[in-house]
């Protein structure tokens, strides 16, 4: 896996060694906008014990929500694959999409014109200073790597998705792959 600067639809990986922080302890986070003013993604592998129409009783279907970061927490916000059929979607990188009109969305969910391998759902976001970014990457709290999954970000099992990281990493990353998520556990 080839580690890059950061920017729009890369990744930042939690290095083994951030062990305490609930929200960015193993985690994976879409870079969802990159530029001088601040740097804003979602965590992508941590899913929330509630589902859409817990949170949403205008809403039918029970689409499973993650929690996107400890900024904004009152807040959904979602990626998807659909922008021909949400307006005012935002391009990320390739071919993911952050927002638009989320009544659309409402609307398209209830009449099963969405399922979940077009749409993510996030409680809150993460977000950094662009100074602040660059500090924990100094301090080796990530990794930033390229999304070498694309396609498939919106559907794929995130559960593991931080050990897939760590064995692509490879070297001393392996080591982490069986280790738990709270070393005093050992």
């Amino acid at each position: 896996m080839k580690i890059v600067a950061p920017d729009r639809g890369h990744l930042l990986v939690s290095e083994p060694s951030v062990i305490g922080d609930y929200s960015f302890s193993r985690s994976v986070v879409l870079i969802t906008d990159y530029n001088e003013a601040g740097v804003v993604g979602f965590i992508l592998n941590k899913p929330l014990d509630c589902t859409l129409d817990q949170l949403l009783p205008e809403v039918s279907v029970n689409f499973e929500v993650f929690q996107g970061g400890p900024v904004d927490t009152d807040n959904l916000y979602f990626l998807h694959n659909v922008p021909e059929l949400i307006p005012d979607s935002h391009l990320i990188k390739d071919d993911i999409y952050w927002g638009g009109d989320f009544n659309v969305v409402i609307d398209l969910i209830n009449k099963n014109l969405i399922e979940p391998s077009n749409i993510k759902f996030f409680l809150g976001y993460s977000g950094w200073e662009l100074k602040q970014l660059d500090n924990e990457l100094n301090a080796n709290s990530w990794v930033v790597v390229e999304n070498t999954d694309k396609k498939k970000l919106l559907t794929k099992n995130m559960l593991a998705f931080w050990k897939e990281k760590m064995k692509t990493l490879g070297g001393n990353y392996q080591l982490w792959l069986n280790a738990p998520e709270n070393p005093n556990y050992n």
